[in-house]
């Protein structure tokens, strides 16, 4: 008689240490945006170590998609959650983010001190061209999934326009589309049930720890009780935290105006990072003056460059926005820029958390029903024209540095073409066109003087 073949094996449980060390190594290598960051997941958890079927990983996957937030970080907490209970799920969230916390405070600090120097700011120079052509990228690679017939490319558009033209707030864009796709989705269903694309799979990598087959653990049944209480410690830390600002500081203070802005930041963030950066640069630029529209286009690159999801972002603008404002004092400025990084993180992930330890029940008792809904559809498409207007108001400060009165700059505009295409064409990574594109940068500044 032949052995099984150990591929056909279950594999052993796995242990809250296995799985911590597991999503920590994961907050480091996780590059390459939600796309890049869920693909890891799948190799190493559904193929390589089995942990969870494919089935039941995009079960879970439908679902992140489904909510506001970062969907990768969401899924590793579902992840984590159905492994280990709340406590895996706490794990698995908050590993998937802190080493780019503690980089992006760290990188910011140094944007700080040394962003003027020649060298660095001949880098961020070759950069920010890049990270137009990746933000105009984003709008194309989500527009050709989300702009299937002249309904959603008529969305589409009238987004550009009223967010271009008109400066619409992005909250009212996303409301107007959600209540066009609830009236759409009956009126014409087809041109609204467009799916979300990663139910089709079937495909079997051997047995698995959570199979397709195995029971729902005890933990993830649905009850009444554990909802309330899961919602009960949501508004509780979301109230504590927003009443502790407001009695130590008050409520005009810059860390309590940022916890309650990137609090309805984090709820509006359906279509990925690039649909609420509009949102957050509104606020964050335009209203508050808690830093310049360069400093702004400088952070997301940095995002880009660091592991983690790229609404990682925020905290780059906490932590300058600390600096500027001073909410500790001038003679506090380094702390005060911290504290405002890690109250930035904290209302823009606390809803995360919340939507999957206290949702998960309900999704794990419904496996193979979760679907896009038409509203979401609609807000999918208009999150499009919300993209490709942060592209051009990208372009517009890149391109033209001193307005369209001034000069262009051809070698920007270079420069931004050539990662353009070749994200494009050659379908490079986001890391390998950032760092191409800072080199070039820094070129330009050796051979200036020799000009």
């Amino acid at each position: 008689m032949n052995n099984p073949q150990p591929k056909q094996l279950p594999p052993q449980s796995v242990s809250v240490r296995q799985a911590f060390w597991y999503w920590l190594k994961l907050g480091f290598i996780s590059f390459g945006g939600p796309a890049g960051q869920i693909s890891i997941m799948h190799q190493d958890l559904v193929e390589r170590k089995r942990w969870i079927s494919e089935r039941r990983f995009l079960h879970a996957l439908n679902y992140c998609m489904l909510l506001p937030g970062p969907e990768a970080q969401q899924l590793a907490i579902y992840i984590g959650w159905l492994m280990h209970r709340t406590w895996g799920g706490l794990i698995a969230g908050l590993l998937f983010i802190l080493p780019s916390l503690f980089l992006l405070i760290l990188l910011s600090w140094i944007y700080i001190r040394f962003g003027q120097l020649p060298e660095v700011a001949a880098v961020l120079y070759g950069i920010k061209p890049a990270v137009t052509a990746i933000v105009l990228f984003a709008a194309h690679r989500i527009g050709s999934r989300a702009l299937k017939n002249w309904v959603m490319w008529t969305i589409a558009v009238t987004a550009f326009i009223t967010i271009f033209v008109l400066s619409t707030p992005f909250p009212l864009i996303v409301l107007c589309a959600a209540l066009l796709g609830a009236i759409g989705g009956r009126v014409a269903p087809q041109k609204f049930a467009l799916g979300s694309g990663h139910g089709a799979s079937r495909q079997s990598f051997g047995p698995a720890l959570i199979d397709d087959e195995t029971a729902i653990p005890e933990h993830a049944r649905f009850r009444w009780l554990q909802l309330f209480k899961i919602a009960s410690a949501g508004l509780v830390l979301w109230f504590g935290m927003m009443g502790f600002l407001c009695w130590q500081y008050g409520w005009t203070n810059a860390l309590t105006q940022m916890g309650w802005f990137f609090t309805k930041a984090a709820l509006l963030t359906f279509g990925g990072a690039y649909a609420v950066l509009p949102y957050v640069y509104q606020g964050a630029v335009e209203h508050f003056h808690w830093l310049t529209a360069t400093q702004m286009i400088d952070g997301l690159a940095l995002g880009e460059s660091t592991p983690g999801p790229l609404i990682m972002i925020v905290t780059f603008v906490g932590f300058l926005g600390g600096w500027s404002q001073l909410p500790l004092g001038p003679e506090a400025a380094f702390q005060g820029a911290m504290i405002a990084a890690l109250v930035v993180t904290y209302f823009t992930f606390l809803p995360s958390f919340l939507f999957i330890l206290a949702g998960g029940p309900l999704v794990e008792s419904t496996h193979g029903n979760l679907k896009f809904t038409a509203p979401l559809s609609a807000i999918t498409a208009a999150v499009v024209g919300v993209i490709l207007n942060l592209a051009v108001f990208f372009a517009w400060h890149v391109f033209w540095p001193q307005g369209l009165v001034g000069h262009f700059d051809i070698i920007a505009a270079m420069i931004g073409m050539a990662a353009f295409w070749a994200l494009f064409r050659y379908k490079a990574g986001v890391i390998p066109v950032i760092a191409a594109c800072g080199a070039a940068g820094l070129l330009c500044l050796l051979i200036a003087p020799m000009a």
